[in-house]
């Protein structure tokens, strides 16, 4: 059973159909963008998954249930929609404490949970004289209060500085990969995804338009290496012969097809062949994604 799962979800609202048959799953220990255009039906998907909209058709399920059904849904799931819910003259510990309060959680996770995301000096300080940022960070502290396995976040890269966005990558990463958190996050910030995903899912008009992971996306699921070598014309037929696809080219340089950079190193390193370059070929996401959703 998948953490998430979204089976031919459909919902419209008058004449739109916001999300349309989409169907995916997430799985434990991995973090999954969800990209697409604004309009594209991200954060309306995002919202059947969390009961705040009935979608007209399909399921969309936590562990195997609808989220409207889990007996203390906040040990089960951390999900962050937007970060503006927060009452401008409390505290981000008062915050906090309300909802562990309501949770019926120990009180003191709201510091451990401002620890966690980087806000423990600025727990005593009134949301009100928050940045964005830190409303980002608040709200992610929220998610984390009753230490759930799965996440479910809507742009929460928004409002962050450049050091904040890398903070953000690494712990996302460590929840994934570290605790064995599913991680759902939906995105525009196609460079900041790219580095912090492992599984893609794209969608266009409410449509579902590509899924898979993020390498067999930008390798079109066959790895690509590019090798530079003096002796480029003695280490190609090794790797053809390992089972790899050569595309000679100018000044020693092979496109290798097939193989991964570290097979295509140990070939080399085998052939006794100096190499002055090794490196792996991806397309870049935002390319990708503006080639398969402009024009939807």
């Amino acid at each position: 059973m998948s953490a998430i799962e979204i089976h031919n979800l459909a919902k419209t609202f008058g004449a739109l159909k916001a999300v349309d048959g989409v169907s995916f799953t997430v799985e434990a220990g991995s973090v999954t963008g969800y990209l697409g255009p604004n309009g594209a039906g991200k954060t309306t998907t995002l919202r059947c998954l969390l009961g705040l909209v009935t979608p007209d058709s399909g399921e969309a399920l936590v562990g195997g249930r609808r989220y409207t059904t889990l007996p203390q849904p906040v040990t089960e799931v951390g999900a962050v929609l937007e970060a503006t819910s927060f009452h401008p003259g409390r505290t981000a510990r008062n915050h906090l404490r309300i909802l562990c309060t309501a949770a019926g959680l120990p009180v003191q996770r709201a510091d451990e949970a401002l620890e966690q995301v980087g806000l423990a000096e600025a727990a005593d300080k009134r949301v009100l004289g928050f940045s964005l940022g830190m409303r980002q960070r608040l709200a992610l502290a929220s998610a984390l209060l009753g230490r759930p396995k799965v996440y479910i976040l809507d742009e929460p890269a928004n409002g962050l500085d450049p050091a904040g966005i890398e903070w953000l990558r690494g712990f996302l990463r460590h929840l994934a990969h570290d605790q064995g958190a599913a991680v759902l996050v939906s995105s525009h910030v196609l460079p900041e995804v790219e580095q912090t995903v492992d599984n893609v899912v794209i969608i266009a008009k409410g449509r579902l338009v590509r899924q898979g992971t993020l390498a067999e996306l930008t390798t079109n699921g066959e790895p690509a290496v590019r090798v530079r070598a003096a002796k480029a014309a003695e280490l190609a037929p090794a790797l053809e012969a390992a089972g790899a696809r050569v595309e000679p080219a100018e000044d020693g340089l092979l496109r290798v097809h097939g193989l991964d950079s570290g097979a295509v190193g140990q070939v080399a390193l085998d052939q006794r062949v100096a190499l002055s370059e090794l490196t792996p070929e991806r397309s870049d996401l935002q390319k990708i994604f503006l080639e398969l959703t402009e024009g939807r």
